[in-house]
């Protein structure tokens, strides 16, 4: 590695408008076209994005090293960042472009480390990183260039060292408070053309998801469909029916969950233009024609869920108003109509209870942060959490905009969160979106209060009904609710301890490619998780040349108690059901005895039998290989009945 030039002429695009080439799907003509044609275009190009802070100054200290197949980059944090962009170019004199990893939506990173898989081994390529406020506002100035040339070949090894004796701090599950579903009237629905019992399975989906991931509330939308006729006019006069959406409502609290309420979308008789659709069951996205009609329809609804519920119970509830409003396919208004519809929605909540919480922008790509913030500064809104979506790349880190706004302690929930925002992209079902889904979980632990998923289940209806078993759906569960790769990494996460624990890398790919989250529980086990990921969606097949060798070095252990070892392993070979499914030919839609042997294989795999260990001094060495894409959960378990040496 080489330094100095100083990059000139960058660009500092930081989103992109489209994700990796999808399977072929089967929504009808009408639906996908309009979703393909309007996804990428914003609702309100006219809006002039409002920076929080001055244009910050480029990252110090930064360093690019050589590694096999691949360039890991570090620098210091700034002050007041929201995330990073980093940029590559053939030579100092560039053309200098930010590096996009394919996963369609966002392109700066929240950390202070990163590996580019992109570039081609045995080529130089250089480097330079920009600081980023919102994704709205201009880039910042960039760092000097760093040239750095990736191997095709040689030992490739990562170091892990963990303390288990150190302090830890209490371990933050962001997966836990929320996760996505697909509008919840498919929970009263029946059995469909391919005589799957939707409901039941949708039910049966969010039951697991609340009894093996530990999630709480589903945020779905489409609270005021039409299809749940709560609202009507007759004789021009307005009429509330909350009767269909009371039966979803009470149906997820059976399975000991609680809604995220989505005021989505607008109800026929009340929307200004009633031609306006989105996705494949026509859901209305333009504002209210009358905005008076509008208010009363949300503080009924809170009214209602409060009198049939009880105010202790709502109040753990959240409103949420709209769904990505800065997006041409959700929205046909203006910025300030959205405004207007926040200040309406917030009020009429407000005013049957302070208890209750809402929040907004719910925007695609961070979009509107500090522009809703900024309104409700000037209009005296009430807001309760900040909420907004991004896909492919961990979340960013918003601290610093809502810090600039005056409200530091403003609970952030990303209610839209996954490994691609393309409908039937292939990443959905194989391995290669569990390593970005721990890794985005980690970076938000630090980073905000709830990071949902989105979804629950491949019961999934936007473009139309799924067309096979797998499709590349949303779902980290399939129709007929077989876990897929990401799914085991979310309960891989689960399974980890109470307090966090020290935990170094060192070596190639070490924090970038190849990281770690290291636990410990109150009863003595020690849980690490060690995962292999890129966020390069052109290596969703995998790379030889990313594969890492580990040494895990774990370090004040009880000298002399013994341990038992497991070590699942999430990988192409183990806990895979898409490779299962491919080796049985990959049918549409299984028979019987097919899906008795998918049910069969569908299991957390270990990676050898346990077996038994004795610390030598409080240490234990492990080494294994970890290919990319993979993640491995080491647990050491106290055998009962051994003590140390007094």
């Amino acid at each position: 590695m080489t330094a100095e030039a100083e990059p000139e002429g960058l660009e500092a695009s930081q989103t992109r408008s489209a994700g990796p080439a999808p399977l072929p799907g089967p929504a009808a003509p009408h639906a996908r076209e309009d979703w393909e044609r309007r996804i990428g275009v914003r609702s309100d190009p006219a809006v002039q994005p409002r920076a929080v802070e001055p244009r910050l100054p480029p990252p110090a200290g930064l360093t690019a090293r050589d590694g096999r197949g691949a360039v890991t980059l570090s620098w210091s944090a700034v002050a007041g960042a929201s995330g990073y962009l980093v940029h590559r170019a053939a030579s100092a004199a560039g053309p200098w472009s930010p590096l996009d990893h394919g996963g369609g939506d966002v392109l700066a990173v929240p950390a202070t480390v990163y590996t580019d898989t992109l570039a081609e081994p045995g080529r130089e390529a250089w480097y330079a990183v920009a600081s980023v406020t919102t994704i709205e506002a201009p880039g910042g100035d960039v760092s000097g260039g760093l040239a750095a040339v990736p191997r095709d070949q040689g030992d490739a090894r990562v170091w892990v060292a963990v303390d288990a004796a150190a302090s830890g701090t209490p371990l933050h599950r962001p997966w836990r408070p929320i996760i996505g579903s697909e509008h919840l009237s498919m929970l009263c629905r029946g059995t469909n053309e391919q005589n799957f019992d939707v409901g039941a399975e949708l039910g049966e989906a969010l039951r697991l998801a609340h009894e093996e991931l530990g999630v709480v509330a589903v945020r779905a939308h489409g609270a005021l469909l039409d299809e749940l006729r709560v609202y009507r006019e007759v004789d021009g006069q307005p009429v509330h029916d909350f009767s269909r959406l009371d039966a979803v409502y009470d149906r997820l609290l059976e399975l000991g969950l609680r809604p995220i309420v989505e005021l989505s979308f607008m109800p026929r008789d009340l929307a200004s233009d009633q031609t306006r659709t989105v996705f494949d069951y026509r859901a209305i996205i333009s504002p209210p024609r009358d905005w008076d009609r509008w208010g009363a329809l949300v503080g009924g609804l809170a009214r209602h869920l409060v009198e049939r519920y009880g105010i202790d119970e709502v109040a753990g509830w959240g409103f949420e108003v709209w769904n990505e409003p800065n997006l041409v396919v959700f929205w046909t208004g203006s910025q300030a109509d959205y405004f207007q519809l926040y200040d309406v929605s917030a009020r009429a909540i407000k005013a049957v209870d302070q208890r209750l919480r809402v929040g907004g922008p719910s925007t695609a790509a961070a979009g509107w942060i500090d522009g809703l913030l900024a309104h409700c500064d000037r209009s005296g809104a009430p807001i309760d959490f900040l909420s907004t979506h991004t896909y492919g790349s961990p979340p960013l880190d918003l601290r610093p905009i809502t810090a600039a706004q005056g409200r530091p302690d403003l609970p952030i929930w990303w209610t839209e969160w996954g490994v691609s925002p393309t409908h039937f992209a292939i990443v959905n079902d194989g391995v290669f979106g569990a390593p970005l889904v721990v890794a985005g979980m980690k970076a938000a632990a630090e980073r905000g209060e709830a990071l949902a998923y989105w979804v629950a289940s491949d019961h999934f209806e936007e473009l139309g009904t799924p067309p096979r078993l797998f499709h590349g759906g949303f779902g980290l569960l399939s129709v007929g609710n077989l876990r897929k790769p990401r799914w085991w990494a979310l309960a891989m996460l689960e399974r980890l301890g109470d307090d966090v624990i020290p935990c170094e890398l060192r070596g190639d790919g070490a924090g970038g490619l190849v990281d770690a989250w290291a636990t410990r529980g109150s009863d003595g086990r020690v849980a690490i998780a060690v995962w292999n990921g890129t966020l390069d969606q052109s290596k969703a097949a995998g790379s030889p040349l990313l594969e890492r060798d580990v040494t895990l070095n774990v370090d004040g252990l009880e000298s002399g108690l013994a341990y038992e070892l497991r070590h699942h392993r999430l990988d192409a070979r183990h806990s895979n059901i898409l490779a299962v499914w491919e080796s049985l030919g990959a049918p549409d839609w299984p028979d019987d005895a097919t899906w008795r042997t998918l049910r069969d294989a569908n299991r957390l795999e270990l990676l050898e039998p346990p077996r038994t260990v004795v610390p030598d001094g409080g240490f234990v060495e492990l080494a294994f290989a970890l290919p990319m894409p993979s993640v491995s959960l080491v647990d050491l378990v106290p055998v009962a009945g051994t003590t140390p040496p007094t």
